[in-house]
C-alpha cells in the first residue's frame, strides 16, 4: 500500500480523545480471507474535551460492512485511514457503536494487525495495529476492559485476560483490567501447551501455558523456569504481583519483534521461546531469560500502567528494559550484565546518537511511530532511569516506585508524571535532569586533574554536541562515580559519587598520602564519552588493580582501542604492553571466565571505525579489518603456552546447563579454541566441532572454521541435522556472512539468498542475512558498494510487504558520513534510488529521507 504524503505527528499538538470508552465486546469469526469482527463499543463524551465532536476512529486496510449507533444504521465518512461520525449525528451522551468489518488475515504479510503464520492467527497491535483488525480509536491514552468471543474452526482460541467459556468451535475471554488498544491480542491455531502452576505472594493461584506448534513443547522449560523466577522477582524486588488467573505466552515463528507484552497473553517471536542444548547458545538461554522477564515486568510498567501518547514510549520500554537489566543481573553476574549492556549501548545508541537518527529519548515529532522503537528509547532510556536511581538513592528509588504505582495505576502517564513522583517521594528538583529526556546526542566528557600536597582536583567539563534539529544544549546532571587507588593497588578512596551540573565543574580530595590513579564513571555511571589523557601504564594498572569490574575491562578495553587504533592510523606494531596485560587477565584464576572472556574479546570494526572518526580521522573498513586480524594473531602467539591448558580447563563434566557458571567457562573455552585455532589451522576446532554435544559449543567450533575458510564440511553437516528448524538455520545464515572475508561478503549472502530455503518473507531469515552483511564493517563497506546496492534491493523488495522490518534494517546506511567522499556518494545513491521508489511505504520515507538529509 502507497503511504502518501505521510504526516508528522508532533507531542505539542497532543488532545485528550473526544470520547471516554466504558466497555468493548469483539466477536470474530475466524476465516483466512474473510474474517468477520464485530465490536460494540459503549461510548460517552469526553469531559476532559468539552463541547459536543465528531468522532473518529483509525482504520485501514478494513471493508466496512455495517455501522450503528444505539440500534440505527448510520453512514459515516470513510476513507483510507478510519472513519468519521459526526457530531450531529450522535447523542449527547452515552451511546453505543456497533461496527462490523471483514479482514483477510492470509494476506497480511505487514505482520501488524491480524495475520497468519504458517496457518497460525496471531496478532501483533503495538503500535498501531489495531486498526487493522476494526474501526476503533486507536491511541494508547484510550483505555477499557474488553470481552472476546473468538469462533473458528482451530482447537486452540486465546485473547487477553481470563477464561470465561468454551466449546466446540468458540472461546470467550474476559479482561477486567482497562487496556488500549495496542495491548489486544488474539491466537488461534493448532497448539500444544507446556503448564505450570505459580501462586502469587498473597496466594493467589495462576495457570501458567506457553503454547508451541506441536512437537516443539519439549523445548519450552527453561522459558518457563524463566517466567516463574521473573514473577517471583517483580514480587520481591518491586512488591508486584501478578493480577489475572492465566498467564499465557505463546510461540509464533512470523514475528517482527522479539516478543509483546499484551495482556495476559504474550506473543513472542519463536527464536525467544524455544531452547534446548542442541538448537540453542548460552547467548540464547540469556537473552530468553531476560526477554521473558522483560515482557512479563510489562504487566505493570507499561500495561497496568501505559504511556499517554508514543512520544512517552520509553516511559515503559526505558524502565522495563532497566528492570530486565536488574533481573539478569541478579540471576547472573551483575558485573558482566553491565559490561554486555554497555557493549550494546555503544555499539547501537552511541551509533545512533552520532548519526542522522539521533533523536531525544523522548521525541518531539515523528511521522512513523514504528520507528522509534529504537535504542535511544529503550537501552538509553534505561540508562536514564539507572542514573536517576544512582541519584536519588536505593531507598529512594523504592519510594519513588511505590508512589508511581500507587498513583498512577490504571492511568496512562507521561514523563513529567515519572518525574514528580521523584520528587515527591524525594524532595529532589529534576528540572534539569528532565534535559536527559529532551535533547538528543551523546555529551563528552573530558577531565583533567591537579595534585598537590595530598589534594587531587578533578576539573570536568561536558560538552553536548549539536544533533539534527538541536544545535544548542543545556548541561546535563551527570552522575559521576569515582574511585580513588593507591599506587600499591589498594583502594585510598571507595566509590564515590560526584553529581555534575554545569559546564565546567571541579571537585577536589584531600589527605591523600600519595598520588592516586583515578577510576572515573565506575559501573557506566552515565552513558557519556569519557575524554581524558591516561598513559598505557595507567591503563594497564587499573587494568590489573581495579575494584570495581566495569573499569577493570573499560581499562582492558581502552587499553586495545588505543593499540588499535595506532595500527590503524600509524601502521604501529601491536604494544607488547597490551599482550602482556591479557594474559594477566587470560590466565587470572581469580576472575570470572565470563568476564575474561570479554576481556579478550577485541574491539569491533565498527567500534574502531566510531572512535577513530571522533578523532578526526577517515576510516578505513579495510585497514581496520587487516589490523585488527594481526592483532588477534599477535594475541594468539602471546598466549599459546597457555591456551590448551585454559581449554581444558574449562571444559564443564556432566550433562548441559545454561547457569552462568557453565556459560562463562564456555565463553571463555571457545574464546581460547578462536585463537589456537589462529595458530595450529583449525585442528582443534576441527576436533572440537566432532566432540560438540551442544550448540554454544558447535556454534564456538563452527566460527572458528568459518574464519579460517575451513568451514565447507561442517556447514554441509550443520545444515543436515538442523535444515528443518528455521530458528537454528538462521544462525547457519547469519554466520556465513558476518565472519566472510569483506572481498566475499557480498558474494556469500548472494549465493545464500538464491537457495530455495532463504524464505525472505519470514523477519527472522531476512534478518539473518541483511543484518549479518551490514554487520560484515569491511564487507559491507567494501570499495566497490556493491553491499550498499545488495542490501538496498533487498530493502527495495521488502518493504511493499513489511515495511515496519524494511525500514528498520536500513540503518545499516545511517553511519555513511563516516567514511570518504567515494562511499559517502555511493550511499547517497542508494538512498535516492530508495526514494524514487513508487510506493514506499511511510516506513522507510522517514528512515531514508533523515539518513539521506542527516549527518
Amino acid at each position: 500500500m502507497s503511504d502518501a504524503s505521510p504526516q508528522t505527528v508532533f507531542l505539542s499538538d497532543y488532545q485528550p480523545f473526544s470520547h471516554v470508552l466504558k466497555q468493548v465486546s469483539l466477536v470474530f469469526r475466524l476465516s483466512p480471507q474473510a474474517t468477520r469482527v464485530q465490536a460494540r463499543i459503549d461510548l460517552a463524551p469526553n469531559p476532559a474535551r468539552p463541547g459536543k465532536h465528531d468522532l473518529r476512529l483509525d482504520g485501514e486496510s478494513v471493508k466496512l460492512i455495517s455501522c450503528k449507533v444505539d440500534g440505527r444504521d448510520v453512514a459515516p465518512l470513510v476513507d483510507a485511514t478510519g472513519l468519521t461520525l459526526a457530531a450531529a449525528d450522535l447523542p449527547d451522551g452515552a451511546f453505543v457503536l456497533e461496527t462490523e468489518v471483514e479482514i483477510a488475515p492470509e494476506a497480511n504479510t505487514a505482520l501488524e494487525g491480524l495475520y497468519m503464520s504458517r496457518g497460525m492467527y496471531c496478532t501483533q497491535c503495538e503500535a498501531e495495529g489495531f486498526r487493522k483488525i476494526t474501526y476503533y480509536p486507536d491511541r494508547p491514552d484510550v483505555m477499557a476492559p474488553f470481552k472476546v468471543r473468538v469462533e473458528g474452526d482451530l482447537p486452540v482460541l486465546l485473547s487477553n485476560g481470563n477464561p470465561v467459556g468454551q466449546g466446540a468451535g468458540w472461546a470467550e475471554w474476559n479482561d477486567p483490567w482497562p487496556k488500549p488498544a495496542y495491548l489486544f491480542a488474539l491466537v488461534a491455531g493448532e497448539l500444544v501447551a507446556h503448564s505450570a502452576p505459580f501462586r502469587t505472594a498473597s496466594g493467589r493461584s495462576v495457570d501458567l501455558n506457553i503454547w508451541v506448534r506441536p512437537g516443539d513443547e519439549d523445548r519450552c522449560a527453561y522459558a518457563m523456569d524463566s517466567l516463574i523466577r521473573s514473577m517471583r522477582w517483580d514480587e520481591e524486588v518491586y512488591g508486584r504481583e501478578y493480577d489475572l488467573d492465566v498467564f499465557n505466552i505463546v510461540a509464533v515463528d512470523d514475528f517482527n519483534m522479539g516478543a509483546m507484552e499484551n495482556k495476559g497473553l504474550n506473543i513472542f517471536n519463536s527464536k525467544f521461546v524455544l531452547a534446548s542444548p542442541e538448537t540453542a547458545t548460552d547467548d540464547d538461554f540469556a537473552r530468553i531469560e531476560a526477554i521473558i522477564a522483560h515482557e512479563y515486568f510489562h504487566n505493570w510498567t507499561g500495561n497496568r500502567i501505559t504511556c499517554r501518547d508514543w512520544f512517552q514510549l520509553c516511559l515503559k520500554e526505558g524502565l522495563t528494559v532497566f528492570r530486565d537489566q536488574q533481573f539478569s543481573g541478579d540471576m547472573r553476574s551483575h558485573a558482566v550484565k553491565r559490561i554486555e549492556d554497555v557493549l550494546m549501548l555503544r555499539a547501537r545508541q552511541f551509533r545512533e546518537d552520532q548519526g542522522p537518527l539521533a533523536h531525544p529519548v523522548r521525541p518531539e515529532s515523528y511521522m512513523e511511530i514504528n520507528n522509534f522503537y529504537t535504542a535511544t528509547v529503550y537501552e538509553k532510556g534505561a540508562e536514564v532511569i539507572g542514573m536517576l536511581k544512582r541519584l536519588v538513592g536505593d531507598e529512594g528509588y523504592a519510594k519513588a516506585l511505590d508512589l508511581y504505582f500507587d498513583r498512577h495505576d490504571g492511568e496512562a502517564a507521561t514523563i513529567e508524571d515519572w518525574l514528580k513522583v521523584f520528587e515527591d517521594a524525594t524532595g529532589r528538583d529534576l528540572a534539569q535532569f528532565k534535559r536527559w529526556y529532551s535533547e538528543a546526542g551523546t555529551p563528552r566528557l573530558k577531565v583533567s586533574e591537579e595534585w598537590a600536597e595530598g589534594r587531587l582536583t578533578l576539573q570536568f567539563e561536558q560538552e553536548n554536541p549539536a544533533t539534527p534539529g538541536q544545535e544548542v544544549k543545556g548541561a546535563k546532571v551527570l552522575p559521576i562515580a569515582v574511585g580513588l587507588i593507591g599506587p600499591n593497588g589498594d583502594e585510598a578512596v571507595p566509590t564515590t559519587v560526584l553529581e555534575m551540573t554545569e559546564t565546567r565543574q571541579s571537585f577536589s580530595f584531600e589527605g591523600l598520602g600519595a598520588r592516586p590513579v583515578v577510576s572515573i564513571l565506575r559501573g557506566f555511571s552515565a552513558p557519556v564519552v569519557l575524554e581524558r589523557d591516561l598513559t598505557p601504564v595507567d591503563r594497564a594498572f587499573l587494568l590489573a588493580h581495579d575494584t570495581d569490574p566495569f573499569n577493570k575491562w573499560e581499562a582492558g578495553r581502552a587499553l586495545a582501542k588505543d593499540v588499535l587504533a595506532r595500527m590503524v592510523a600509524e601502521g604501529a606494531d601491536v604494544a607488547p604492553m597490551w599482550l602482556d596485560a591479557m594474559a594477566g587477565v587470560a590466565f587470572d584464576d581469580r576472575l570470572d571466565p565470563a568476564f575474561r572472556a570479554l576481556c579478550l574479546r577485541l574491539p569491533s570494526d565498527d567500534d574502531m571505525a566510531q572512535t577513530l572518526h571522533a578523532a578526526g580521522h577517515v576510516p578505513d573498513p579495510a585497514r581496520i579489518y587487516a589490523s585488527r586480524r594481526t592483532m588477534g594473531d599477535a594475541l594468539a602467539h602471546r598466549l599459546r603456552d597457555g591456551l590448551e591448558g585454559l581449554m581444558a580447563s574449562m571444559s564443564v563434566s556432566g550433562a548441559f546447563t545454561p547457569d552462568a557458571v557453565s556459560a562463562g567457562k564456555r565463553a571463555l573455552g571457545n574464546a581460547a579454541l578462536g585463537l589456537v585455532s589462529r595458530l595450529d589451522g583449525g585442528a582443534a576446532a576441527k576436533d572440537a566441532w566432532a566432540k560438540a554435544d551442544n550448540m554454544t559449543d558447535r556454534i564456538g567450533a563452527l566460527s572458528a572454521l568459518i574464519d579460517l575458510g575451513k568451514a565447507e564440511a561442517a556447514l554441509a553437516e550443520f545444515a543436515a541435522m538442523f535444515g528443518q528448524d528455521g530458528n537454528v538455520m538462521d544462525k547457519w545464515y547469519m554466520l556465513q556472512i558476518a565472519l566472510a572475508a569483506p572481498d566475499r561478503a557480498v558474494e556469500v549472502a548472494k549465493e545464500l539468498t538464491a537457495l530455495p530455503e532463504f524464505n525472505w518473507k519470514n523477519p527472522n531469515r531476512f534478518r539473518s542475512v541483511i543484518g549479518a552483511l551490514s554487520a560484515n564493517h569491511a564487507g559491507f563497506h567494501r570499495a566497490d558498494g556493491a553491499a550498499y546496492a545488495f542490501v538496498a534491493d533487498w530493502l527495495m523488495k521488502l518493504d511493499p510487504l513489511n515495511p515496519q522490518t524494511a525500514a528498520r534494517m536500513s540503518t545499516a546506511f545511517e553511519t555513511w558520513r563516516r567514511y570518504d567522499a567515494d562511499r559517502q556518494q555511493m550511499v547517497q545513491e542508494q538512498l535516492r534510488r530508495i526514494l524514487a521508489q513508487p510506493g514506499l511505504s511511510r516506513d522507510m520515507t522517514e528512515m531514508a529521507g533523515r539518513m539521506q538529509k542527516g549527518g
